[in-house]
């Protein structure tokens, strides 16, 4: 096995082991788009985990700089992530600078940033999400509409939300507030926990924001799924699953507020691998145009 295969199985190995829930997707894919794809999620996680570890702010930094500088000139490492991220940009259009805006996102977790209202919210999760949403895109290849990259981003978009729902109890636990201010006068909720560890919600006011983001964020999936049609069939399973996981999340969310106040809320395997099944049907069968376009309709508001 040369250096560039055993760069690439160690990135699909990150992968497998960290991506609980996006290998179910990118498992569907051809062996070349499966090992690009694996090498650019490998270093997105890398830098995720940089923002989530347990190194100082100076040390998390200096990490991220690190990464920024490898990713610019990728010869002054052997870093077998950074090899293959490097030899996937040379085989497919990755827009490189994507990785800059996830590590500008990631550096605002480093900095404790808080957000006061959704349009500040959406600037972190396009950092966060749409960028690898859009290093996504460049893995699976488009069709004719030009808005293909726009959608990507709203798709990374909407499953940030979702993340940011399921993990509130998390976050705060470590300091950090995502669901923006305003939205937290205008329900009037105090995030806090109980005694028992559980967010507290006496009135139900947290529930019910909760709720109201839930359904702002099944408006941002109806959006990022106009992405689908442009895919050949394969790309399509691939980001149907990984989207699919956690719109099911987003709709347990949505049904049930409560049940993210203790825990953190996940689909079972036996689920995770019921989604990408059929997302892989429905691609292969039915054809992800006919099928995306009847299932996913775009709010008025929003077109």
């Amino acid at each position: 096995m040369n250096s560039i295969d055993t760069a690439y199985a160690a990135c699909e190995q990150i992968t497998r082991t960290a991506a609980k829930n996006f290998y179910y997707g990118i498992r569907l894919l051809p062996p070349d788009k499966r090992s690009a794809l694996c090498s650019l999620y490998a270093l997105a996680r890398r830098i995720d985990d940089i923002g989530d570890g347990d190194l100082a702010p100076g040390a998390k930094n200096e990490a991220l700089a690190a990464v920024r500088k490898s990713l610019h000139d990728p010869e002054t490492t052997r870093d077998p992530v950074i090899t293959a991220v490097t030899h996937a940009a040379q085989r497919y259009p990755v827009p490189l600078g994507a990785f800059d805006e996830l590590i500008d996102g990631v550096q605002m977790d480093v900095d404790g940033v808080d957000y006061a209202d959704f349009g500040e919210l959406t600037s972190y999760c396009r950092c966060v999400a749409g960028s690898v949403g859009r290093l996504c895109l460049s893995v699976f290849g488009t069709g004719s509409d030009p808005r293909a990259p726009l959608f990507a981003d709203q798709l990374g978009i909407a499953l940030q939300q979702t993340n940011i729902l399921r993990d509130i109890r998390e976050d705060l636990l470590n300091g950090r507030v995502y669901l923006p201010q305003a939205e937290l006068d205008r329900f009037g909720v105090r995030l806090e926990l109980d005694a028992g560890g559980a967010l507290r919600d006496p009135d139900g006011r947290l529930a019910a924001l909760i709720r109201h983001a839930a359904e702002r964020a099944e408006d941002w999936y109806c959006l990022g799924l106009r992405l689908l049609p442009e895919l050949d069939p394969r790309s399509a399973a691939c980001c149907a699953a990984m989207a699919g996981i956690y719109r099911q999340l987003n709709a347990r969310i949505l049904a049930n507020p409560v049940a993210v106040y203790d825990r953190r809320l996940s689909l079972s395997a036996w689920e995770k691998a019921g989604v990408a099944s059929t997302a892989l049907l429905r691609s292969s069968v039915l054809g992800a145009t006919r099928s995306t376009k009847s299932r996913t309709p775009v709010p008025e508001e929003l077109r």
